[in-house]
């Protein structure tokens, strides 16, 4: 299978669903060494004149050393037949198992040297260019605090698109 490039402006499904329902992959790393994780917080949109896409990771996570030693990550949407291995992704820690093994995902390095999985429909390759930890300080709705009863507060990287491929059909 290969992809198409497209623009981001092009990008045409519904975000809540993507990220929210179906999950992704958020991956950052090397071809020598990478993790992978699922995620379903986080967005697209326009900042600093920029199409970007922003993601969150609590420090416990082991994908969270790749994404702050990597300037580049991927965000990785899949077919309902990889439910499990996303599954598998967002329970079983890559710093004891062999995630990419395990799924069955074959690797693929970007020409910026990003990390994806050919098993992939759409892919977005992102450029890190701002990150920041949450503060609960800022939290107006005192409720969010629910979601930190252990207090890891996630960190949000924010990347550029720079590339944002869909698998031909």
């Amino acid at each position: 299978m290969s992809f198409k490039s497209i623009v981001p402006k092009a990008i045409d499904e519904n975000v809540f669903k993507l990220i929210g329902t179906n999950w992704m992959l958020i991956t950052a790393g090397t071809m020598d060494s990478f993790n992978t994780m699922t995620a379903s917080w986080g967005g697209f949109g326009v900042l600093w004149h920029r199409d970007v896409a922003f993601c969150f990771i609590r420090p416990i996570r082991y994908t969270y050393e790749f994404m702050n030693k990597n300037d580049y990550y991927t965000l990785m949407f899949f077919e309902e037949k990889y439910r499990n291995s996303l599954k598998i992704c967002g329970t079983k820690s890559g710093r004891n198992i062999d995630k990419v093994k395990e799924c069955n995902f074959t690797p693929v390095e970007s020409i910026n040297g990003a990390i994806y999985f050919k098993e992939a429909r759409f892919i977005i390759e992102c450029r890190k260019i701002y990150i920041t930890d949450i503060d609960p300080e800022g939290f107006v709705d005192s409720s969010i605090e629910n979601n930190y009863p252990q207090k890891d507060y996630h960190r949000m990287f924010v990347g550029e698109i720079v590339n944002v491929m869909l698998k031909n059909n």
